[in-house]
Formats: C-alpha cells, structure tokens, sequence
C-alpha cells in the first residue's frame, strides 16, 4: 500500500526543494526524486491526524528511547538478527503503545522494508535525526555503532532536559506557595480585619485600603481575573505560535538575567552534540544542519543554523554565519573554525557540547543560588506586607490611646 511522504531534497542546481508524494517505501521514494534530477535529504510518512495512535505514542518518553536504542546497539554488536532484536526489544517494552510500536517495526522489516523505512513510519517517537543516523548505520554496515552513538546522544539529551526542568522546578513551586498563601489571606483572613474596621469607623492607613480593595476584588470578581489569566496565556501561546512572536519571545528569553544564560548554553549544547552525533554517523553536513536546525530549541539559534546551511550550499564555512550571528560565543566559534580546517569537526564539537554541558551545570547552580534569596524575600515581602498592612489601623489606635 503507498504511502504519503512528506519530503526536502535538492535539486542540480543546488535549490532546496519540498513536498509530498506517495510511494510503497523510502527507497522507492529516493528512486521516484531521483528520476526528477532532485537528491532526497531527508522524508518522513505524513501523520493521518491526531488519532489514538499517534497521540499515544508522544508517551514515549526520551529516556524510553535512550533504553531502547542502548539495548537495541547491544544486541546488534552480539550478532542477532535484526528482527529477533525487535521481537525481544518489543516483548520486553513496559508501556504497551511502545510495544505494539517496536512489533509493528518488526513486521514492516519483516515484510522487506529496510529498518530506517520502518522506524520513519513513527515520527513521532522516531525523529529526521534518529531515522537519518540508522540509514547511514545501515549503508555503512555500522549499524551496533550508530546505535551507540544515538544512545550516548539521547542519554545526554535526557540529562540536559532534567537539568533545566530542576533548575525551573524551585522557583515555580516557590512562586505557586506564594501566589496560593496570598489568595487565602485576602480571602479568609482579610475579610475579618475589614468587618472589624468597618464597626470602628474612622479612616484606615491607605495601604490598609489598597489590601481590603484586593481582597474585595478577588472574592467578589474572581472569574474576572481567571479571565484575565486565560486570556493572557491564550494570547501569549497565539502570539509564540506565530513565526516573528517566537522570534521575539526566545530573543527576549535569552536576555532575561540569570536565566537567559542556563537556556543558551543549553541551546548551544543541543546544537553542538546534535551536529556532531550526525558529522560523527556519516550524515552528510547540510542534511545534519537542517535536522540541527529543527532540534535548536531556539528560534534565535535556529536561525543562525539555517543561515550557516545556506552560507556552506554557497561553498562557504560554517564558522562565518556563526560569528556574525552573535549568538554563539567566540570559543565555540573559534573551535568549530579549527575543526573545519583540520577536518575533525565533529571531534571538536562533541567537546564543545561537553564543556557546554558542564557549564549549563554550573549555570544552573548559579541560578539557584541567585533566586533562592530573591523568591524568599518576595514571598516574605507580600505576606508580611499585607500582615503589616491589616495591623497599621490597630498600632495607630493604640499610639492615640497612648497618647491620652
């Protein structure tokens, strides 16, 4: 049965071209283009939708993956055929939809499909980078190798992603306590202070009316500042979704103080080790560059990836674009620079992506370390603000009492 591809390859004259067309496999695919004078760099099956399947294969957690494709080089390296592999690899799989996942593979390879076909059929599990490395694996007869080398590149992934989801973690929940303990005050505690005062009479502290007129707000027009909230997250994820709001939201993430820092050095770690995982696997430069680009995580990084695949499409270097796009540092620049030109370039970007990896490290530590303080004292300053706030008009009371 033919399948839709969606696919980019190049033409003669060296244009990036794209678009979909059905074919029974990948190969059949390459020969199709092939017969219109265009080189496939890279094409993967178009997604029927977001049914079931699909959805539940976005489980699949990157950490799955690593596991999986660990075991999988392991196997290869001790000589078993390439569908027993499958067959255990699915048998011994814990979530149910990997598992019909990994057996659907093993039945496509079954039926004559090439392993690289076979896993481009899941492309939401199985990425352009994945599926481009296990066809090079393959052609190259290196497939235990590449494996290897996917597994390494996952597993660091995996480390960098919960880095920064543990370097997110403390200020959010710190910020959430905060913002919790300031609703039950002016929704509780408040409302007391103010039927107090309200059977005393006189004027209150203007910092005392400011409290009670929140307090007021929140309990009498809540859902108009859950309104406000939703619509402010709407309008900011529409806004990202478009290509100029995603542009400006990572440029102004980027230089936001302390934490711009830990997601650029990530950024520059995720590029630099995809990069090289590729160069490293055979895949050709401007093929692996466009697959860097989608896994940038940055639109900012992103960009100045592209530019550097079309500054080498026109015989160019890669270090040129990277230094005058100002994002990436001078010793990255400088590294990849002399990589280049002695011809070990993914050498040196696998140790661009190590020192990076320790610096996100370091970076994360730092952050920490700077917004402990800062979270506590802005908790501290909204509690006990609003406690001062409500005892203003008892301590003024008594000083008059005092006073007679």
């Amino acid at each position: 049965m033919a399948t839709t591809y969606v696919w980019k390859g190049k033409t003669a004259a060296g244009d990036i071209i794209s678009g979909e067309m059905q074919a029974g496999s990948r190969a059949d695919l390459i020969l199709s283009l092939k017969k219109k004078r265009v080189i496939m760099t890279s094409a993967r099956q178009k997604a029927k939708g977001l049914t079931l399947g699909i959805s539940r294969e976005r489980g699949v957690s990157t950490k799955d993956l690593a596991v999986f494709t660990r075991q999988f080089s392991t196997m290869i390296n001790s000589g078993l055929p390439l569908v027993q592999c499958l067959d255990i690899l699915g048998k011994q799989a814990e979530k149910d939809h990997f598992r019909k996942l990994i057996t659907q593979t093993m039945r496509d390879v079954e039926a004559g499909s090439t392993l690289a076909d076979a896993l481009s059929r899941h492309p939401a599990v199985f990425t352009d980078l994945y599926v481009n490395m296990v066809e090079a694996g393959e052609a190259g007869g290196v497939l235990d190798v590449i494996l290897a080398r996917l597994a390494s590149y996952l597993e660091k992934m995996d480390s960098l992603k919960r880095k920064i989801r543990s370097a997110m973690m403390y200020p959010l929940v710190v910020l959430v306590v905060t913002i919790a303990a300031t609703a039950f005050m002016l929704v509780f505690i408040i409302p007391t202070f103010a039927k107090m005062y309200a059977d005393f009479g006189g004027e209150l502290p203007a910092m005392t009316q400011i409290v009670m007129a929140m307090s007021s707000f929140l309990r009498t027009k809540w859902w108009l500042l859950a309104g406000m909230i939703v619509g402010g997250v709407f309008g900011i994820r529409k806004y990202y979704s478009t290509q100029n709001g995603k542009a400006v939201i990572d440029r102004v993430t980027l230089k936001v103080p302390v934490l711009g820092d830990v997601l650029l050095k990530a950024s520059i770690a995720r590029f630099t080790r995809t990069l090289g995982t590729l160069v490293s696997s055979g895949v050709p430069i401007l093929e692996g560059l466009d697959i860097t680009a989608k896994a940038a995580g940055n639109t900012i990084v992103k960009n100045a990836v592209v530019k550097t695949r079309a500054s080498i499409s026109s015989g160019q270097t890669i270090a040129g674009p990277l230094r005058e796009s100002e994002v990436f540092p001078p010793m990255v620049v400088q590294m990849i620079s002399v990589g280049e030109e002695t011809g070990a370039l993914d050498e040196m970007l696998s140790k661009v992506a190590d020192f990076y990896d320790d610096e996100v490290d370091s970076a994360v530590d730092a952050m920490t370390s700077v917004i402990e303080p800062i979270m506590i004292v802005m908790m501290g300053g909204v509690v006990g603000g609003m406690v001062v706030a409500m005892y203003l008009p008892i301590f003024k009371l008594v000083s008059v009492i005092m006073a007679e």
